[in-house]
């Protein structure tokens, strides 16, 4: 996505006329415009030259924003470090300085104006004698008056003006309009008076006095100014999160230049790069330890306090805190391509996007200001067709115009999503999108993958079980020679144990993954294998007792793995995977939310029923592989609504693409994390209701946000109007109707502002809702066949039938009796006749019945 900064914008109709300019231009895909950052988000092929011109042919400015991504090597580093400071740059409140200045010059002449409009003409106060009975001399001394304001706020009339000839009227257009009129008709009225003072006619000079608008067209410009300035100040503090993001990047990293420790500015950090930081130093940019032990604060990124040890070997980030040991560190990534860059980049991307909620918005707001011109003007001539005067009408007709909002609407929506990002952020959880951000509160599935996301990933061999006439060493040698050139995390387990027994592994070739069954190298001729027990079977032959045993391991929730050599049975190595503390407190809040909670392993499902049990999901899905996890997130979808995916290694990528929602582990792999649509900085389950909490109350907040806006409007147009004056004498005052339309947007964007006060983590706010799977329990304890089948004669029989029975989609467990003859199978979801009938006569034998 190109970005581009944007100038001249002023309202929600300004940024809705700038999109559809740019959306126009051929080549553009798609274009969204931040009226909240003054940013432009251009996918496409069309030219920079060519969106430029677009955007000023609608009457704004546009610049190209920063440059190209830092390069791997690390000659990106400058740029990145550049696009950056632009960022923040532009993320800096220059509005407020410029309109407290333009208030205290305007409140200056203000108060002379109104000591003489209002203070000596309602209230008496004591007047000069050469103006106290010159009622033209009055009348002149306020248009001086009030024409300096308006020059001090041309700003106003350039700006709206400019729009209304570019046919994209806003809401300075609506400012000048009304403060235009109020001085025009006034202006008027003076010469109108001169005539009757020359014509000696004192009432008429006297009438014409009531007829003076000019402090109404010098306090309009005002208030709007005061509500301008209010509304700067409260939308630099929605960037306040992503700003201190910004400033958390280091300037300076010490690296070693030959032999000789040298601080140097970050820009010229390159990958490869030897750098130490010591005790209290940011860690200046991603790195991995290659001497040292240290503390680290990695609250900064990630949002927790506790701060986390690294040694030799572990990876730390930029940012980050060292708090106690030296550390010397090799470079990664620098420049754009560190993790707080990517966050920054992150959070900033899904703020120049849109949700879809604001759609609504934009196309009431690109409709809004050319609608309120027209009932201002319905206005005026309907109370001149009853009679009343044109000051009174024209009272009307401006009130119309000053007290219509489209800001509130425009900002309803960006202000609520960008303080909701930077709330995420601040806590680890980053939405890559606006959508994201908004659709994350919709899902009623979440699918959890096992490994690494419901458990620590980080699994240890509990039991090793030879075979008759091989020795543990030898199973184990065998087992390390092959799993020791795996990246699997149950290989890494067999391996880990190995080594900590010291042994050595044999010199294997042609080694080969299969992805979610098992693994296969040559060892001197001979073919060895490892992996599931599925996997195992069609290598060699494995006892019935010890598939007794393996199901018992998996009934405890550990993985068996079986080894063999050639066709010969090596033995079997289980090994247990621990589930994170929070993970079964995770899926409660989950379920209390209104969601079903869903595991997605390629497990066996004797052991994935176990660690479903234990984490407390409703359902579990076993024995499939990354297509299958993608298969299944796609039924999901089909039978329940909207599903979010959440997991962390490279099989889980189709799922996270496949899914309304991916959410990957912050731990987890890059392909991982580019599938997904939120990213958790923390390895906690805990952050999945966070994420979903948050985008909920985001959600909430927008709707009270457009609510506002739309009941504001709805109520202060037909009171502008007039519309009650006969039934309840209520009459709005132009100045009035200015003072409720500067503070319309500051209200919206201090509501969204109160999202700040959410603790996302609390879920005592949680609206209990019941859980709809709760009712699925009884169809699932009621889905069950027994089959009649003819053939079985022992427990082996049993086994197979089992087994095969098992390895069906759907299909829960199955109690199965060779004596009586029977298989009882228990289904979650419904399995056909056919295809039980098919599984069981493929293992030859023969089925009689299904009822």
């Amino acid at each position: 996505m190109k970005q581009y900064k944007v100038t001249g914008m002023s309202c929600a109709a300004c940024s809705s006329r700038v999109e559809k300019a740019v959306s126009k231009v051929p080549g553009v895909e798609s274009c969204s415009v931040s009226l909240l950052t003054n940013s432009m988000g251009v996918e496409g092929s069309a030219s920079d030259d060519e969106i430029i011109a677009a955007v000023e042919a609608a009457g704004y400015g546009a610049s190209e924003k920063g440059g190209s991504g830092g390069a791997a090597d690390g000659t990106g580093a400058a740029v990145g470090n550049s696009v950056a400071l632009e960022d923040e740059d532009m993320l800096k409140d220059t509005e407020t300085p410029v309109l407290k200045k333009r208030l205290i010059a305007s409140v200056a002449f203000l108060v002379v104006l109104m000591y003489f409009s209002m203070g000596t003409m309602m209230w008496g106060w004591p007047a000069p004698g050469f103006l106290a009975e010159n009622h033209v001399a009055m009348g002149l001394l306020q248009l001086l008056l009030s024409a300096v304001i308006m020059v001090i706020n041309q700003k106003f009339f350039i700006s709206g003006f400019r729009g209304l000839i570019h046919l994209s009227p806003n809401m300075d257009t609506l400012v000048a309009l009304g403060s235009g009129a109020a001085f025009v008709y006034s202006t008027y009225a003076l010469f109108a008076m001169t005539d009757a003072q020359v014509a000696g006619d004192s009432g008429a000079v006297m009438g014409y006095m009531h007829d003076f608008y000019f402090e109404s067209a010098a306090m309009i410009l005002a208030l709007i100014t005061v509500g301008k300035m209010l509304e700067a100040r409260s939308k630099g503090k929605t960037t306040d999160a992503l700003k201190g993001l910004m400033k958390l990047a280091p300037k300076s990293a010490v690296v070693i230049r030959d032999g000789s420790e040298v601080q140097v500015p970050i820009q010229q950090v390159k990958k490869g790069d030897v750098f130490v930081v010591r005790p209290g130093e940011n860690i200046p940019v991603d790195g991995i330890v290659i001497e040292g032990m240290s503390a680290v604060n990695e609250s900064a990124l990630t949002g927790e306090s506790i701060p986390v040890d690294k040694m030799e070997g572990d990876a730390v980030s930029a940012a980050t805190i060292n708090q106690s040991g030296f550390l010397k560190c090799e470079a990664t990534r620098v420049g754009e391509d560190t993790t707080l860059s990517q966050i920054i980049k992150m959070v900033s991307d899904a703020a120049a996007t849109k949700a879809p909620i604001a759609k609504v918005a934009d196309k009431v707001s690109g409709v809004f200001v050319p609608a309120v011109i027209a009932v201002a003007i319905v206005t005026i001539i309907i109370w001149l067709l009853v009679g009343q005067t044109v000051g009174f009408a024209l009272a009307r007709g401006i009130s119309v115009l000053v007290i219509s909002c489209p800001c509130a609407l425009g900002l309803a929506t960006p202000v609520a999503i960008m303080v909701g990002n930077g709330i995420g952020a601040r806590h680890g959880i980053l939405f890559k999108t606006a959508v994201s951000l908004e659709e994350a509160g919709k899902v009623q599935v979440v699918a959890l993958d096992k490994t690494g996301t419901i458990t620590k990933g980080a699994p240890k061999v509990t039991d090793v079980i030879p075979a008759q006439g091989v020795s543990e060493d030898e199973l184990l040698r065998y087992a390390y020679s092959l799993e020791i050139k795996s990246e699997h995390p149950l290989a890494k387990a067999v391996v880990e144990a190995s080594e900590e027994q010291g042994m050595e592994a044999l010199d294997v070739d042609d080694f080969t993954i299969l992805p979610g069954n098992g693994l296969s190298a040559k060892q001197q001729g001979a073919v060895l294998t490892g992996g599931s027990l599925t996997f195992a079977e069609k290598a060699f032959a494995i006892p019935s007792e010890v598939i007794e045993t393996s199901d018992r391991l998996a009934r405890e929730g550990k993985t068996p793995l079986f080894f063999g050599k050639d066709d010969q049975l090596l033995g079997m190595i289980a090994v247990a995977d621990v589930m994170k503390e929070d993970s079964p407190q995770a899926v409660k809040q989950l379920q209390d939310m209104g969601i079903k909670v869903v595991m997605i392993t390629g497990d066996n499902r004797q052991t994935a029923e176990a660690i479903g049990k234990q984490a407390g999901v409703d359902q579990v899905i076993a024995q499939v592989l990354p297509e299958g996890k993608e298969e299944a997130v796609r039924q999901l979808r089909k039978e329940n609504g909207k599903v979010a995916m959440v997991g962390d290694g490279i099989n889980d990528a189709p799922a996270l693409t496949r899914a309304d929602m991916g959410i990957a582990i912050g731990a987890g792999t890059d392909v991982a994390i580019d599938a997904a649509d939120v990213v958790l900085m923390n390895s906690s389950l805990m952050d999945v209701p966070a994420a979903i909490r948050l985008s909920r109350l985001t959600l909430r907040n927008i709707h009270q946000n457009l609510f506002w806006a739309f009941i504001y409007n709805v109520i202060g147009i037909p009171l502008a109007a007039g519309a009650w004056i006969h039934l309840l004498g209520w009459e709005l005052n132009p100045m009035f109707a200015a003072a409720a339309m500067s503070l319309s947007s500051f209200c919206v964007v201090t509501n969204a502002l109160t999202l700040n006060l959410f603790d996302v983590r609390d879920a005592k706010r949680d609206k209990k809702r019941k859980n709809k799977v709760k009712s699925n329990k009884k169809e699932e304890e009621t889905m069950e066949k027994t089959m009649k089948i003819e053939g079985m004669m022992c427990q082996h029989c049993e086994a197979t039938v089992k087994k095969a029975l098992e390895g069906l989609d759907g299909v829960r467990g199955a109690k199965v009796s060779h004596e009586a003859g029977t298989a009882v199978v228990d289904m979650d979801s419904n399995v056909t006749d056919d295809v039980l009938k098919k599984t069981v006569e493929d293992k030859d034998y023969k089925v009689l019945s299904i009822n």
